[in-house]
């Protein structure tokens, strides 16, 4: 078992940076303002779910707006889902689909425009 690790100091460039973690692992790379942290997060090529802590929600959610994520959570953790909502994850994250929940119909779906009639019109109409 990996214990649970921090990581600060994170740059683009590094490892933990560049590749997504799958285990208990927080990885923080500081940025100067709401504009750097979401070039920041653009960079990376992952965007299964994310996450933007701040005492402003209105700036919170303009800057979570702007992320590539499946999930989105604001002044929440990014470890819960919903078996209602459509998730698949962005970039090379999830399974590229919007599986789960109402949209599940719309992806497995392909419609057929039917029309029926007791007999055949005579032709010329």
């Amino acid at each position: 078992m990996f214990p649970a690790t921090v990581l600060s100091g994170v740059k683009p460039g590094m490892r933990a940076f560049e590749e997504e973690i799958f285990g208990p692992v927080a990885v923080i790379a500081g940025f100067d303002d709401d504009d750097h942290a979401v070039k920041l997060a653009k960079m990376s090529d992952f965007g299964l779910a994310g996450s933007v802590i701040g005492g402003n929600v209105a700036r919170a959610r303009a800057v979570g707006n702007r992320l590539r994520v499946g999930h989105l959570h604001i002044n929440d953790q990014p470890v819960i889902s919903s078996p209602l909502a459509p998730f698949g994850g962005r970039g090379k994250s999830g399974n590229g689909t919007r599986i789960s929940g109402p949209a599940i119909w719309e992806e497995f779906t392909q419609y057929v425009w039917i029309t029926t009639k007791p007999a055949a019109t005579a032709y010329p109409f």
